[in-house]
């Protein structure tokens, strides 16, 4: 899987998400499997450069190449300046966000609410290319603006003739947002009609999902993201999966522990402690969904406020688990967990 000059170790890549796919949620999928990662996106409002926020989507220091940061707006000189900015600050490849469905991006004419204006999405394709020569530029999209409005077929087609070199596609329209779910014959003829690779998103959570997708689009490449959220280890199971047809044993409750340690001193070191305590929560509450007891520990470690405590109850929650010697899932609990987050994230 090549995406401009970068070959890939392999065709897994992780979605962009906003508050989730930072850098250190990144280098971990990337340790665990994945052949890619993109940022959560950075706005190409210049005003906001300046932002702590901002400097810190910025920061790739130590980040495992290819480096991928994804940039949002409506404006095509805004959109261009930013991606100057982001190649000036590391970015090896440039993504551009036309599949967003939140309702504050739609509103200023952004993200997926792009779709409904192709003759712009021309115009900031081609500025973006133009204004970073010899830097892959992708672009992700969903479907259309809502299921009468499916065009997909003609973004591609403005897309290959601006020089984009990789379209990720969600299966879902922008009035869609997350419901339902993800179709993949959209994804299948566009493919079908490429000349770039087609990256297939949305509904991805196992292994056999991973080939099933691949096998009925005909895609390059997959991209997964909420399946993810508290599963980095997803890549490496879907990985083994497609090589050898076989699975890789889920991880046991020590490595859970182990590698969420990991992440949480990873977020506290690049947040500082006390944004990297509100930032770990989450991820916190997507690693133990569906373990026993997890809803009174969620609530009780929600309102901890510092590093140590928080830490303290990580571990005695984990060693618990440990005693126990089982994991038990709650399905229903798992999903409204996952629903109650993504709202949140909106």
């Amino acid at each position: 899987m090549h995406i401009g000059s970068f070959e890939l170790k392999n065709n897994l890549i992780v979605a962009p998400m906003a508050g989730v796919t930072d850098r250190p949620f990144r280098q971990l999928c990337k340790r665990l499997g994945a052949g890619m990662a993109v940022s959560e996106m950075v706005t190409s409002n210049s005003l906001l450069y300046g932002s702590a926020k901002t400097r810190r989507r910025a920061n790739h220091e130590g980040e495992v190449s290819p480096i991928s940061v994804q940039i949002a707006g409506a404006d095509p000189d805004m959109m261009a300046e930013a991606a100057r900015y982001n190649v000036d600050h590391g970015a090896q490849i440039i993504d551009i966000n036309m599949g967003c469905p939140a309702k504050k991006v739609c509103h200023v004419m952004a993200g997926s609410a792009l779709l409904q204006n192709e003759p712009l999405v021309g115009k900031i394709l081609s500025a973006v290319v133009a204004a970073v020569p010899g830097v892959p530029v992708t672009l992700k999209m969903r479907t259309g603006w809502d299921k009468s409005h499916r065009n997909a077929l003609s973004v591609l087609k403005i897309a290959e003739e601006s020089g984009i070199v990789a379209l990720a596609l969600h299966g879902r329209t922008r009035a869609c947002a997350y419901t339902g779910h993800a179709e993949y014959d959209t994804i299948a003829a566009v493919k079908a009609r490429a000349n770039i690779p087609i990256i297939a998103n949305g509904d991805i959570t196992t292994p056999e999902k991973a080939a099933y997708v691949l096998h009925y689009t005909g895609a390059d490449a997959i991209m997964i993201g909420r399946a993810a959220q508290g599963r980095p280890w997803l890549f490496r199971e879907i990985d083994y999966y497609l090589r050898t047809g076989q699975h890789l044993p889920s991880p046991d409750i020590t490595e859970i522990h182990t590698l969420l340690r990991e992440h949480l001193f990873d977020l506290y070191e690049f947040y500082g402690e006390e944004t990297g305590v509100r930032v770990a929560r989450k991820h916190i509450s997507w690693y133990t969904r569906g373990l026993r007891d997890s809803a009174r520990f969620r609530h009780a470690m929600n309102i901890l406020p510092d590093v140590q405590q928080q830490l303290a109850a990580v571990d005695v929650f984990f060693e618990q688990c440990r005693q126990q010697g089982d994991l038990l899932v709650d399905v229903a609990e798992s999903s409204a967990l996952t629903e109650e987050l993504l709202q949140e994230m909106e």
